[in-house]
């Protein structure tokens, strides 16, 4: 009997929990007599070079891998089979589609699934391709938080940990030395990572994308934080903060390939801005940056992974293609690709979260 192949890959920036979903997938097409799973190389890439870059994963090749941060299969956030960056003879770079050809190596390679554990990005591709006719299953992947059809993602949880775990540690320093601390993380422009840990670490002030701050009233939270010269102060920032009337605070990164405008130096620009406002009180900046991405992922985000990944490869062995795993407590459902990244998942400025957070003192900028 001829085996089935499902090809399984993970595509944007690393999350922990992305190799207890490959388990998940591996386990359970091995509970099946007529599946067999190979992995993809740095997402679509390994498909997409020459020679191209595909493992083979059973049951010893995962063995232990929930307790693994990354990814054994390598992932990338830069082109893709609809824009693979191509070198013209000038040195200059632009972009190509080559998802036919994709396809059409997909097929003679013998691949009868594929499934894509990614955030929006990696599941607008998944959805291009199932448009051309790709049997094809999501995975959500993505420590923002931001895809809106699923309660939560894996790997939010674990970034959530780690930004608390440094508020705990920021308000001893913070205490010790009468300082105003900025701690700025990550999420782009979603503020779900900054809000959860402000709201677990008891930070004074928290800014996050959705809503706007005005610097006076940063600067009064401050100042009711210290008795004379004595106190301190914490604030957690998300790196897609902005004040009222401004814009997000990044760069291009001139990377090919990357779609992206660079997100960070929020930390900064408040501190300076806090300063030029009349705050006299000393002031410093900590950038968590991929420090939140990194090391295992705690229970929680393991248990989610692997019922994203039992239910993804149950999804391919019935058929269903064209779908996202999601979260909807408590069940693990299936929604259309087309649902999944027909618009993000941000917070709601009135809603439970935010009305949390103010109802213990919180100040968030407006």
């Amino acid at each position: 009997m001829a085996l089935k192949r499902v090809m399984v890959l993970t595509g944007g920036g690393d999350c922990p929990g992305l190799n207890a979903v490959i388990r998940g997938i591996v386990k359970r097409a091995a509970q099946e007599k007529d599946w067999e799973v190979v992995g993809c190389i740095e997402s679509f890439n390994g498909v997409l070079r020459e020679p191209t870059e595909i493992v083979m994963l059973d049951e010893k090749s995962v063995e232990g891998l929930q307790i693994q941060g990354g990814t054994i299969l390598g992932t990338t956030n830069k082109g893709g089979p609809f824009a693979w960056p191509v070198k013209e003879a000038d040195g200059t770079w632009t972009t190509v589609d080559r998802s036919d050809e994709m396809l059409r190596k997909l097929q003679y390679m013998g691949v009868d699934a594929v499934i894509n554990i990614g955030g929006d990005g990696s599941q607008r591709i998944s959805l291009g391709l199932y448009k051309k006719g790709l049997n094809i299953v999501g995975v959500p992947k993505t420590i923002d938080n931001d895809l809106s059809m699923t309660d939560y993602t894996f790997g939010f949880q674990t970034a959530v940990q780690i930004c608390t775990d440094a508020i705990d540690k920021l308000v001893t320093t913070a205490a010790s030395h009468n300082r105003v601390f900025i701690m700025e993380v990550m999420g782009r422009d979603a503020g779900w990572i900054a809000l959860h840990s402000a709201i677990a670490g008891g930070a004074d002030v928290c800014l996050i994308p959705e809503i706007p701050y005005d610097i006076e009233r940063i600067k009064q939270k401050i100042e009711t934080r210290y008795n004379k010269r004595r106190g301190f102060c914490v604030i957690v920032i998300a790196e897609g903060a902005m004040p009222q009337g401004g814009g997000i605070t990044g760069t291009e990164t001139g990377e090919v390939g990357y779609q992206h405008i660079k997100l960070g130096g929020v930390a900064d620009k408040l501190a300076a801005d806090l300063k030029t406002a009349g705050v006299e009180h000393d002031i410093r900046c900590t950038i968590l940056g991929h420090l939140q991405r990194g090391g295992t992922p705690i229970a929680f985000d393991r248990v989610l992974a692997a019922e994203f990944g039992v239910r993804a490869m149950e999804f391919v062995i019935e058929g269903q293609f064209g779908q996202m795993v999601a979260y909807h407590h408590p069940d693990i459902i299936g929604v259309s690709l087309e649902e999944a990244v027909s618009r993000p998942h941000l917070i709601d400025p009135n809603g439970h979260l935010v009305h949390t957070a103010k109802g213990l003192g919180i100040e968030l900028g407006n």
